[in-house]
């Protein structure tokens, strides 16, 4: 597994844990909307990733414009379920072809 793809995972798991209505928001509001920079950091480091081993980078590009729009009530509990899910889809689609590639 590459490291894109296991950076992948990763954000899309915290995506999934910050669109969770109630507890996400909290969480960020708790933090002081550290949280929303730590995953605009974050997905900025696994674009990198993903450029540099020609995976797909629109789950990266999602999230940071997720990170920027995540102080917004509904529209960023919206939007960090869809990015989670991008994320999480596109790293099971690289794992998968990771996997088909090393059997050959």
């Amino acid at each position: 597994m590459n490291k894109s793809t296991i950076l992948k995972w990763v954000t899309g798991g915290c995506e999934a844990f910050l669109g969770i209505s109630f507890i996400g928001g909290v969480f960020i509001l708790t933090y002081a909307w550290t949280p929303l920079m730590v995953m605009l950091i974050l997905h900025i480091i696994t674009l990198v990733f993903s450029a540099k081993e020609n995976e797909n980078r629109y789950g990266s590009i999602l999230g940071i414009v997720t990170s920027c729009l995540g102080w917004i009530p509904i529209v960023g509990m919206i939007m960090h379920i869809i990015t989670a899910i991008l994320l999480m889809v596109d790293a099971a689609k690289s794992n998968k072809k990771q996997n088909e590639s090393s059997m050959i």
